[in-house]
């Protein structure tokens, strides 16, 4: 991702109320499963829903990490590699930064050292002090990469010391919580590779989370941790959040519609669709529908086939997240760089629908066709972005 991506667009506020709760009651009526025109809305792929961390629903507010206890376990890195990352967030926590500063941390240290405390062999007697490897890179040091400027060489390789050192900058960066994690991690280290940050959020979310109790699931409101709580635009430390308001009413490959690949979220038309992440836009366009027709710009009918305007966006760790029956042309492009929240649309009924809603899909290993599909439920729980309305 880019630290050029774009302003949040205004968000208006919408009543929902009683409205809501009316469309809630009548969603099982609402129809979204894509047209035999469209390119890959309408395959049923056999795989199961995503297997959920246990570990990670347990939404705990007052977790003090362990450093020195037994480790969680990752396949991606090693029992000291994850000590590294419990200083991190023990760091953060001393400092009293929320959790959405730990999982920026964690990933900036996977991207400059892959969590190991590197010497240098061009710095003289920084392999004499305990290290996980040699690196080369000018005069950078530690699990961070920090150069002269940071402090001493003993104390660039303290992890605790380039961890503080690593928090006290970003602070310092305007609207730090806001932006794009890539943004925020670039800002503090300059990098020369400044959209390489972006690929670590999705793992050092789930860091996060273990080591620290399911911290990543955690909203920021008026000082306080408050869990699950990114349901009105709001984002989570895990950088998620819910694309809408309203409350979700039928839902994925139920017995009576074994190939809806998402959810119907519930909400009266012009509500504001905000990106669930980070990401980079993939589709945005009129599905056709079952006579290849492109008709977004009307209300849709059941059994018309699409789905209407909608939107495909990529985000860390290879998830695809699709927006579907948009009110008008989304406005966002293909190749576009979104912050997470960002308005994208507008809630509509265009396509397969019989009455204003949002289709949301999630989708795994980059694979926008229904094999990828996974039930969009539980994986925005784990995150910190719970649907409304769903169990």
């Amino acid at each position: 991702m880019s630290d050029t991506t774009r302003k949040a667009s205004p968000r208006r506020q919408v009543r929902v109320g009683a409205l809501a709760a009316a469309l809630t009651a009548s969603m099982a009526l609402l129809c979204c499963t894509g047209g035999a025109g469209a390119f890959f809305l309408t395959e049923l792929g056999g795989e199961t829903d995503q297997m959920i961390n246990a570990g990670a629903l347990n939404c705990g507010t007052e977790n003090t990490v362990d450093v020195t206890g037994d480790m969680p376990r990752f396949s991606e890195y090693g029992e000291r590699q994850l000590r590294n990352a419990a200083i991190i967030i023990k760091v953060g926590q001393d400092m009293e930064l929320p959790p959405r500063a730990w999982v920026i941390a964690v990933a900036t240290a996977m991207q400059e050292s892959g969590l190991r405390n590197l010497a240098n062999s061009t710095v003289a007697g920084s392999n004499d002090i305990p290290n996980e490897g040699v690196g080369w890179d000018h005069d950078s040091l530690g699990l961070f990469q920090q150069r002269a400027g940071w402090g001493t060489v003993r104390q660039r390789m303290d992890p605790a010391y380039a961890a503080r050192k690593f928090y006290e900058k970003l602070v310092k960066v305007d609207n730090w919580q806001q932006l794009p994690l890539t943004v925020a991690a670039q800002k503090v280290q300059i990098s020369a590779f400044p959209d390489a940050y972006a690929k670590h959020e999705e793992l050092a979310s789930r860091i996060v989370d273990a080591l620290a109790g399911g911290a990543a699931r955690t909203v920021q409101i008026s000082g306080r941790k408050v869990c699950d709580a990114a349901a009105g635009g709001e984002i989570a430390a895990s950088g998620w959040t819910a694309p809408i308001p309203g409350g979700v009413g039928s839902g994925f490959r139920t017995a009576e519609r074994p190939k809806h690949n998402g959810v119907d979220i519930a909400a009266p038309k012009e509500t504001k669709i905000r990106a669930a992440a980070s990401g980079r836009v993939l589709v945005a366009r009129c599905d056709p529908d079952n006579r290849e027709r492109l008709s977004c710009d009307e209300d849709g009918w059941p059994n018309k086939g699409g789905c209407g305007w909608f939107v495909d966006m990529l985000h860390a760790g290879g998830y695809i997240t699709r927006y579907c029956h948009m009110l008008h042309k989304p406005l966002v492009v293909p190749g576009q760089m979104v912050e997470a929240g960002e308005v994208i649309g507008e809630v509509g009924s265009s396509g397969n629908s019989s009455g204003p809603h949002l289709h949301y899909e999630v989708h795994v290993n980059e694979d926008r066709s229904s094999r990828g599909a996974i039930n969009p439920v539980p994986f925005m729980k784990e995150r910190g972005a719970p649907l409304k309305g769903a169990a």
